[in-house]
């Protein structure tokens, strides 16, 4: 007749599983991160020093570089746009100075298939 292990090992304690043997991830110190302020400190400032703290920068005045808009809200807003000085009424055409008012470089094209004249000024 046999006998289970735990009956074998009858006697010595910890049944060959060490002090903390069965306990999950008691062996190793504690599971993922664990222990990286305490009794993993030493690992940590060995191989992982920047574990800690921030890294890098980050802007927070990022660059607006390209304001779309519509060729619809362009005509709507040439009004606007003249009392800003960025648009000028020369009898029945507009000159708005695109740069200015920060609009894309795709304004031009849609422009010029609107048959919309555009004259770039360097």
């Amino acid at each position: 007749m046999s006998y289970s292990r735990g009956r074998k090992f009858r006697g010595y304690r910890r049944h060959g599983h060490g002090m903390k043997g069965r306990r999950g991830y008691g062996l190793k110190g504690g599971k993922g991160n664990s222990g990286l302020g305490k009794h993993k400190w030493i690992w940590l400032n060995k191989y992982y020093r920047d574990h800690w703290g921030s890294h890098g920068f980050t802007s927070h005045h990022p660059s607006r570089e390209d304001v779309p808009i519509n060729l619809v809200d362009l005509q709507e807003n040439l009004p606007f746009f003249a009392d800003m000085g960025i648009a000028k009424k020369d009898g029945e055409l507009w000159h708005v100075d695109l740069s200015k008012a920060n609009i894309t470089k795709q304004a031009k094209k849609k422009l010029e298939e609107a048959g919309g004249g555009v004259e770039l000024n360097a």
